[in-house]
């Protein structure tokens, strides 16, 4: 007699697929720093699909990839690589998503003003040359370099995120500045500090990757001035955190493709 067949063991829907959005730059360099962020959320979580899509200038494009998502019929979690709520986290992303319809998914809050995003920040600027003895002095300072918006929710989120590194140097004044869309910028938050009598002044980079407005950030460092946080292994921490919030919001709530975001 012939044993009764057992049923196929069922198998878990695969997790959603982590879409790291990048803005997208001329800067060849920048491309590869975001690529090697992503090998490094990859060894962080074997198994899990990361892919990198770019808001623009940049293979592979956003459009193209959450199209290509819908014909595999899987389901996405859009993770920024920007660091406060713009017009790219509030509007691109969203646009992108109702362009397809048929992809169930769900655009995770950006990077923020986060403990794993200044401990980067931090690692950065030493990096560069910051000691424990310039958090005790009060002849330094450091400028918060960021891309800047127009949008007043994204220069709040970079405040906070300079009042942490601030914190995290031991009480050392930090000024957020913009290389764009918004003020102070980079030489005017240099000519406060100054002011203050603070005379070291570093420029922290808060970009991911190298860039034309990194770069102008830096050329205006009085003192040293820190890398973009790149494959920063807090950052990719940070990436799965963002992707783990969103996805778990996603588990718990309709099955039908959403279109919102995740709470900012």
């Amino acid at each position: 007699m012939q044993p009764f067949a057992q049923p196929p063991a069922h198998r878990p829907a695969p997790a959603p697929v982590l879409v790291a959005v990048g803005h997208g730059s001329r800067d060849p360099r920048a491309r590869a720093g975001l690529a090697r962020l992503l090998d490094r959320v990859r060894e962080l979580r074997p198994g899990l699909d990361v892919r990198l899509a770019h808001v623009e200038l940049n293979a592979p494009l956003l459009d193209a990839t959450l199209e290509g998502l819908a014909a595999e019929g899987r389901e996405a979690v859009l993770v920024p690589l920007l660091f406060a709520p713009g017009y790219h986290v509030t509007h691109d992303l969203p646009a992108a998503l109702a362009a397809v319809p048929d992809l169930p998914a769900r655009v995770a809050e950006p990077l923020g003003a986060h403990p794993l995003l200044v401990e980067a920040l931090a690692d950065r600027l030493a990096e560069a040359g910051w000691t424990p003895a310039d958090s005790a002095s009060r002849a330094t300072g450091v400028v918060l370099a960021s891309a800047g918006s127009r949008d007043p929710r994204s220069a709040a989120v970079v405040r906070r995120i300079a009042a942490a590194l601030g914190e995290r140097l031991g009480g050392t004044p930090v000024l957020a500045a913009y290389a764009s869309a918004a003020a102070p910028t980079v030489p005017e938050a240099v000519a406060a500090l100054t002011a203050r009598g603070r005379h070291r002044i570093a420029v922290a980079s808060c970009f991911t990757a190298p860039g034309l407005f990194a770069a102008r950030a830096a050329a205006h460092a009085p003192w040293i001035a820190a890398d973009p946080l790149g494959a920063h292994p807090a950052l990719a921490r940070l990436v799965l955190h963002r992707y783990d919030g969103a996805a778990r919001a996603h588990t718990a709530g309709p099955a039908t493709p959403t279109r919102e975001l995740a709470a900012i």
